[in-house]
């Protein structure tokens, strides 16, 4: 299959489906090309349909001691007085949850099942099995993670046989050679500085909260570190993400090697409203039409907000430099705020 640069469309891949698909170059970055399947305009909603390609998924069900169905669960954006506290959501094809083990505290090896589908978040998942035990779960994979690979976790220490493997004295050098892998989960202390993790832990005690949605990572660009010149212990890692922000995490923290996987996800096109529907996303009405009684610009008679500055629907400005960033009791762990003004360079005036 040839692939031109600045061209959209490519030669066709037939499929065994109804509706046959090509392959499409996606904009991308300079260095990174991606490939999208788009169908042929049998019907509207498939027409503007960009899916990425993923043939290494799973195609059947998913594990299901490991699930439970999302029922009772999906409040349509209401909380527990039945208020609608977030807006556009409601509907959706129903779903079960698979349990995602975000802490990786089982130690030793695990071999990578499949790689699957998850409907409940953008990124994929693999089904590991201990090989000591057999015990099977759920961890976020990372780009490049197939079936047939290995993967471990050194969050409660090094093992025994690696330690003797390298005669009894742990070099940093030949420590990251053997551990900082693709997939493998360390405290982020032992993570080599340059290197992109994701599925990182704020603290020991929590599991991943940074770096889990598709494509996402952080690099670890430093520490802090205390005690004297010969023996100095590492207290905070300082991470990078991907907004820019630079903020400190506890030494004990987990971090996963690699990037989330499935990072084409932002070059998706649903190609329709329905499926926006069926992933619980419901429609964002105009405030202009809306009726008086549910929004500031609603009313009045023609598409006129009326002489009023643009504001949200509960009042709130919407332009004109509305600040709402506290200058006092800022979040202390954040050691360099992300780019602000859209990554631009203020005027100064």
């Amino acid at each position: 299959m040839s692939l031109r640069c600045g061209k959209l469309f490519s030669s066709t891949v037939r499929y065994a489906s109804t509706a046959s698909a090509e392959q499409v170059l996606a904009p991308a970055a300079k260095s990174q090309q991606v490939l999208l399947k788009t169908f042929k305009p049998k019907t509207p909603g498939v027409r503007h349909l960009r899916q990425p390609l993923n043939p290494h998924l799973w195609k059947g069900q998913p594990y299901r001691k490991l699930t439970f169905p999302k029922i009772g669960h999906a409040k349509g954006g209401r909380n527990n007085t039945g208020r609608i506290t977030v807006r556009h959501r409601g509907g959706g094809h129903r779903r079960r949850i698979r349990t995602v083990d975000f802490q990786r505290r089982a130690p030793g090896k695990h071999v990578v099942e499949r790689i699957e589908y998850d409907p409940n978040r953008s990124a994929h998942i693999a089904l590991i099995s201990r090989v000591a035990t057999g015990e099977k779960s759920y961890i976020v994979a990372a780009e490049g993670m197939r079936a047939g690979d290995v993967v471990e976790s050194y969050l409660y220490g090094l093992p025994t046989q690696l330690v003797e493997s390298m005669g009894g004295v742990i070099d940093p050098g030949v420590l990251a050679a053997k551990t900082a892998l693709r997939g493998n989960c360390l405290p982020i202390h032992m993570v080599p500085l340059g290197s992109q993790v994701y599925c990182i832990g704020s603290s020991s005690a929590r599991g991943a909260v940074f770096c889990r949605s598709a494509g996402t990572y952080a690099t670890v660009v430093g520490r802090d570190e205390y005690g004297p010149e010969h023996s100095k212990q590492i207290r905070h890692v300082h991470i990078r993400l991907r907004s820019g922000e630079v903020r400190k995490v506890d030494r004990n923290a987990c971090a996963t090697m690699g990037v989330a996987s499935n990072p084409q996800w932002r070059f998706r096109q649903l190609g329709k409203a329905g499926r926006s529907r069926w992933l619980n996303i419901r429609p964002t009405v105009r405030g202009v039409a809306m009726n008086a009684a549910d929004h500031p610009h609603g009313g009045g008679r023609g598409k006129s907000k009326g002489n009023v500055h643009p504001v949200s629907i509960w009042g709130t400005p919407a332009k004109g430099g509305y600040k709402t960033r506290q200058k006092r009791n800022r979040n202390k762990w954040v050691v360099k705020e992300r780019p602000r003004n859209q990554g631009k360079r203020k005027s100064g005036k």
